[in-house]
């Protein structure tokens, strides 16, 4: 029917903006309305008033992700930050009335960078942490940073209550990349000193930090005494460098998955890079104005000494491609490229440090598919990978052969030269759909629900579904892959902990066993596991 353009066949929401806690109305605030599927709805938007009340009529009918902007507030789940929004799943002509969203006063933490002297420090970059879970590695993520002014002052706002790091980072200082091709880079590093990243409560040794604990509406002042102590180097060579390449390092941390430094090689394929802090990083180093683009990467961890004699030895790029089909029960169909991607991921976990190169040779581990279903990525660093489809949640990729092998359940090794893919899409995953209830049968709107594989394939991050539970606690996971499951509810969860095995490990007896068939409709109760204060 045509009734999707009607009035009649539209939806409406009204409801009331507040503060938590409390009930003060929060006017001003920004209400969105975001379609899961653009294609099929649309987006809204509109302004609490005076009492805190809105309200947005003439919805196309579907599943929609309800966000809430407030300078100064946050909405959240708990006590974490709602950042998916609020689903709402709304049907022609339905009434949604009297919802009710809660916002509560953000944090603040401020305070002044000195050096030994009480001096301001200037330009130094204050940044608020958060541990989570992610590609398969413990990492610290930058929730809030901002440089000191020239008083040595910073403020950081906005921030969620939860547990936190503080850093501060020095200025700047680019005399890793400054031509010094006159400089004797194999003799000793003078006793050079430097003002090293320090944390909260003032160690240069991130294991030793001490987090802060914020509360919805903190003003928490942190202010730093910068210490000089001796300046830590990466010293080494680049070989394999052709006479008229030039070749750049790039020194990328894996503790942050932030690009930290970098350094100039000079013409006897000398570097080196200064005032490095301790930590995991990855080198590269990347030969530029070459035939065909040269690389080598290489784990590498800083303890409380430099690092000397370091060899990179760039190598070419691989070049892989293939095709992509989709299967579905009448056979290969003709495909949609919209929005459909791919994206080559590392196993081992390591897909953040393969973009460090120059713009020449850089490698983007996503690919376009275009209208006849070919792919490609080039200048591959070698490793092992498997490929992930992105293309919406009625697709999931059936099979994989690279070089003529099978390598579905196995990794795509990649070591240069050319490869060629084969990959299968299918149209033909299970559905599986559901209602997620408290342990006194009470539905629980707004859980995280996701399907886990079986144990020996949970590094993979393509082998998992995941949805978010409706206002009525409803859900439904599409494209579901055949395989046995392990399928969790939980009422929040801290970024993408459910990729942490240890995570699931101490939720698996709360999961329910699933085994999903091509094509196959199962519909499930789950009982929500109830938040932790510490998931990770």
């Amino acid at each position: 029917m045509a009734q999707s353009a009607t009035g009649s066949a539209r939806a409406r929401i009204a409801g009331v903006v507040t503060k938590d806690p409390g009930s003060e109305p929060v006017r001003k605030a920004l209400v969105e309305l975001i379609a899961e599927n653009q294609s099929a709805g649309g987006n809204y938007t509109t302004v609490s008033g005076a009492d805190g009340g809105f309200e947005i009529t003439g919805i196309l009918p579907g599943r929609y992700h309800l966000f809430v902007e407030r300078t100064g507030y946050l909405e959240l789940e708990k006590h974490r930050p709602r950042t998916e929004g609020r689903i709402l799943s709304l049907t022609a002509g339905q009434e949604l009335k009297d919802v009710t969203i809660h916002l509560q006063a953000a944090a603040v933490v401020r305070g002044r960078v000195v050096d030994e002297d009480g001096d301001p420090l200037p330009n130094a970059q204050v940044a608020v942490l958060r541990q989570t879970f992610t590609s398969g590695r413990y990492r610290m993520e930058q929730a809030s940073a901002e440089r000191t002014n020239d008083l040595g002052e910073y403020r950081l706002a906005g921030l969620p209550a939860g547990k936190y790091y503080v850093s501060v980072s020095p200025a700047p200082d680019f005399r890793s990349l400054i031509d010094t091709s006159s400089i004797d880079t194999h003799s000793p590093e003078k006793s050079a000193t430097t003002y090293p990243t320090t944390y909260y409560p003032g160690t240069p040794d991130r294991a030793q930090a001490a987090p802060i604990q914020l509360h919805a509406g903190d003003d928490f002042p942190i202010d730093f005494s910068l210490t000089p102590s001796p300046s830590l180097s990466i010293r080494g060579s680049v070989v394999n460098v052709p006479a008229r390449g030039s070749a750049v390092i790039m020194l990328q941390s894996r503790d942050f998955n932030l690009t930290m430094n970098g350094a100039e090689v000079h013409r006897d394929g000398s570097f080196v890079i200064r005032d490095v802090a301790p930590g995991s990083y990855t080198i590269s180093a990347t030969v530029e104005d070459s035939a065909v683009p040269l690389m080598a990467r290489q784990a590498l961890h800083v303890a409380g000494s430099s690092v000397d004699g370091l060899r990179l030895a760039p190598q070419p790029g691989a070049w892989v491609h293939g095709r992509l089909r989709i299967e579905s029960k009448s056979g290969f169909v003709r495909i949609d490229p919209s929005q459909m991607f791919l994206v080559l991921h590392s196993v081992d976990g390591d897909d953040e440090g393969m973009g460090g190169f120059s713009a020449e040779a850089a490698f983007s581990n996503l690919a376009h598919v275009l209208p006849d279903g070919s792919f490609e990525w080039r200048n591959v660093p070698p490793g092992n990978y498997y490929a992930q489809l992105n293309a919406g949640p009625d697709l999931y990729l059936k099979g994989a052969s690279a070089g003529g092998r099978d390598a579905e359940e196995s990794a795509i090794s990649v070591s240069g030269g050319t490869l060629v893919l084969d990959l299968v899409a299918s149209a033909n995953g299970g559905v599986v759909q559901g209602i997620v209830v408290d342990a006194n049968g009470v539905p629980v709107p707004d859980a995280v629900v996701v399907a886990a594989p079986e144990a020996r394939l949970r590094g993979r991050v393509d082998r998992y579904s995941k949805t978010i539970s409706d206002q009525s606690g409803h859900f439904v996971l599409q494209g579901v892959r055949p395989g046995d499951y392990t399928l969790f509810a939980w009422e929040s969860v801290e970024g993408e902990a459910y990729y942490n095995p240890d995570f699931l490990k101490a939720s698996e007896g709360q999961g329910s066993a699933l085994r999903v068939g091509e094509a196959e409709h199962k519909s499930v109760q789950l009982v929500a596991i109830p938040e932790v204060e510490d998931q990770q």
